[in-house]
């Protein structure tokens, strides 16, 4: 093998590299679209027995700013009370990437609240805000995920500013 040639595999194995891993681990992308599709179905039975199917019993969400990680029982709770408040809620993924076993995620959450949405009334107003996730999978499920949404953004929106 030349010196180029062996240059151009190593650049191409650098470019490729997430490609690779992904190999390595498998395609869990399947298991972590569970995951919108509960955000997006609240209150469907069958949504929340293919999310606790796609995570772990121990499964873990980091986000909330407290510092306090909920559990999946927690997780589901809250769900089912934006599925109350946001029934027409929705979760578009837009882009999802995995590299090993880590599965990031760039969505777009939109809903109308039919009362308010952490103390503001949006008087039939909607949201539509971008959110970024990272999963954590171990064996084909989600061990851990940590997440940002911009309810910042969804309360100025709902407030009319």
């Amino acid at each position: 093998m030349t010196f180029k040639t062996l240059t151009t595999a190593l650049a191409f194995a650098t470019l490729t590299g997430a490609g690779l891993t992904t190999a390595a681990y498998g395609d869990d992308t399947a298991s972590v679209q569970s995951f919108y599709d509960l955000l997006s179905n609240p209150g469907a039975a069958e949504q929340v027995a293919a999310f606790e199917a796609a995570t772990a019993e121990d499964w873990t969400s980091s986000g909330d700013y407290s510092g306090a990680d909920k559990t999946r029982a927690a997780f589901l709770g809250r769900v089912g009370g934006f599925a109350q408040l946001i029934p027409d809620l929705n979760w578009e993924v837009q882009a999802m990437h995995q590299d090993g076993a880590f599965v990031t995620v760039r969505s777009r959450a939109t809903g109308t609240p039919i009362a308010p949405l952490f103390g503001v009334d949006g008087e039939g107003r909607s949201f539509d805000i971008m959110t970024i996730d990272i999963h954590q999978l171990e064996d084909g499920v989600i061990s851990r995920s940590w997440h940002v949404e911009d309810w910042a953004g969804a309360l100025q929106q709902l407030s009319g500013h």
